[in-house]
């Protein structure tokens, strides 16, 4: 069950697996149509845990696609007082020194429509409780790879080697232990990528509906 009055839809998928476009692209599009203030967008990474007192060396072998490298209580706890009517200060993650930016963050208001887009957010039962629709990025693995690859190099400041071998290390075993398998618990199962116009304008016009009845 969603909190009252605010319809949450959840997009998740493999890393680059065309989530962050398709939930962008609802939230620009209904913006729009509905107004400013009728929806926002969070991002799991931005509840990637605090690191600031580890060192580099120790922060880089983090394993950053395991659920437990989230602070998804904290996640829990914005949606509810969003649900509630109050704004948030969402953290924000910075990839190159892999840990928070301890003097940023950015505040989020309350609205009728909340997005959130990650990869684990379904292996959480709490967060799944609270979503309305359960979106899945169908998405073939080395499309994601040669995706994942081009933007930590272009982004993030990555080497090839490190991206290569964090992949080969963490990324792709906990696709297959904790992504995919979440799945099960999708609503609507997306493929081709996250321009897929077809699934953008049924997801719309779902979310219109619920919107509606709250």
């Amino acid at each position: 069950m969603s909190l009252p009055n605010l319809t949450i839809i959840a997009v998740v998928g493999a890393s680059a697996s065309g989530k962050s476009l398709f939930a962008e692209t609802i939230y620009n599009e209904l913006q729009k149509e509905l107004g400013t203030e009728s929806i926002t967008i969070i991002k799991e990474d931005s509840y990637y845990r605090d690191q600031s007192h580890l060192p580099m060396e120790e922060r880089i072998k983090t394993n950053y696609d395991h659920p437990k490298a989230f602070e998804h209580e904290l996640l829990y706890q914005h949606i509810e007082e969003l649900g509630k009517g109050n704004p948030v200060e969402v953290p924000v993650y910075d990839y190159k020194q892999h840990t928070r930016c301890l003097v940023q963050k950015n505040l989020i208001k309350p609205t009728k429509i909340l997005l959130i887009e990650g990869i684990l957010l379904l292996t959480d039962k709490t967060l799944r409780d609270r979503f309305d629709i359960n979106i899945y990025m169908d998405t073939a693995l080395d499309i994601c790879l040669i995706r994942r690859i081009k933007r930590d190099l272009d982004e993030r400041g990555r080497d090839l080697d490190s991206v290569i071998q964090q992949y080969q290390n963490t990324v792709r075993p906990m696709y297959y232990q904790f992504i995919e398998p979440s799945r099960n618990h999708a609503d609507v199962v997306v493929t081709r990528g996250g321009r897929n116009r077809t699934a953008l304008d049924m997801v719309k016009a779902k979310i219109r509906e619920l919107a509606n009845e709250s």
